[in-house]
Formats: C-alpha cells, sequence, structure tokens
C-alpha cells in the first residue's frame, strides 16, 4: 500500500467491518440503514441514569427487506402488514407481554388509517 507516496508493505488490504445486523454477514458496498423515531419526544433532556425505551439506531443491512423483517422478529417487534420497511420506522408502543416487558410495533407511519400488526 502506498500513503502520501510512501510504501507501507505491512498493510495487505482494509478491514471490512461493516456487518447486517440480521445475518451479521460482511455488507459488500453500502448498507442499507434504518432507523426508529423516539416513541415520544421528551420536553427535557433525558437523565444520565435512565436508558432509552428502544434503541434507535442506525441498524444496518443487506438491501433485501427478508434481512430487516428477520431482525425485527429477532427482537419481538411486531411489523403493520400496511406498511413496508423503510429507512425511518415508528415504534408502536403496545400492552406489556406475559412475561411483562414493553413490546413495539414498527410501522413507516405513511398510512393515516388503523395499524394491522402482525409478526415480522
Amino acid at each position: 500500500m502506498d500513503y502520501l507516496g510512501v510504501r507501507i508493505p505491512t498493510i495487505i488490504k482494509d478491514t471490512v467491518a461493516v456487518r447486517c445486523d440480521a445475518c451479521l454477514e460482511v455488507i459488500q458496498g453500502t448498507p442499507w440503514r434504518l432507523n426508529i423515531l423516539d416513541v415520544v419526544a421528551a420536553e427535557t433532556p433525558a437523565s444520565w441514569a435512565g436508558h432509552a425505551a428502544i434503541n434507535p439506531g442506525p441498524f444496518e443491512f443487506h438491501r433485501d427487506a427478508s434481512h430487516v423483517r428477520a431482525w425485527m422478529r429477532e427482537r419481538g417487534y411486531l411489523f403493520c402488514r400496511k406498511g413496508e420497511v423503510r429507512e425511518i420506522m415508528r415504534p408502536i408502543p403496545l400492552p406489556a407481554g406475559e412475561e411483562g416487558s414493553p413490546r413495539y410495533g414498527l410501522c413507516d407511519g405513511i398510512h393515516r388509517d388503523d395499524h394491522e400488526l402482525i409478526p415480522a
């Protein structure tokens, strides 16, 4: 490898570190990113002692939507069948599950009628 005209023989090639959050395989080229909006915009800054209810991302995937759906399924998120997998998804808070942990559905928020949540 040459850097600014200086030959550096110890560097063979750059490390590829971008991996799909669903299948954990290396992503060649530009990854497809997904962000989750905040559940509710806070009026005051969040406390350092607390933590967010849901990680907003960004999450990186292969360009196939099945990777995103597999990632949602693994985390227990439901998917709104009236929407599509898009770059920005909106969380839908749901009643707690049997184990008492909070549950969420994800929707692109494009439609204006009621959500129809299904397993991802």
